[in-house]
């Protein structure tokens, strides 16, 4: 039996930082909680690494669109002046847009 980790967002996108080869993005989720009597919108963003075709589809987006991906998630060190340091990286595996970001559902990009 295969043993894996994924990870599946819905969130508004945000930063796109495109070089080369690899697409890293930020994607911003809204978690509420209960604070007292009242809830409060607690939002987080999520840097994403995107590869080969998920950059053609990135292209297709604008900043705010609400998008869904999926994805392993890896891990992965470097050193910075002698020190290790660590970093989970979600790389993804598949990427929708569910709506554009004025509110307009996405016209045939509900696939992966």
């Amino acid at each position: 039996m295969q043993n894996i980790v994924e990870f599946h967002i819905i969130g508004r996108l945000g930063k796109i930082d495109a070089a080369e080869k690899v697409t890293h993005i930020s994607v911003a989720v809204n978690y509420n909680r209960r604070e007292g009597e009242t809830w409060k919108s607690d939002p987080q963003w999520h840097r994403v690494t995107l590869f080969g075709k998920l950059r053609d589809r990135l292209a297709k987006t604008t900043i705010g669109d609400l998008v869904r991906i999926t994805g392993r998630i890896g891990q992965s060190s470097y050193k910075v002046e002698g020190q290790t340091r660590y970093s989970v990286d979600l790389i993804a595996d598949g990427f929708a847009i569910l709506a554009k970001a004025k509110g307009r559902p996405a016209d045939g990009e509900a696939g992966e």
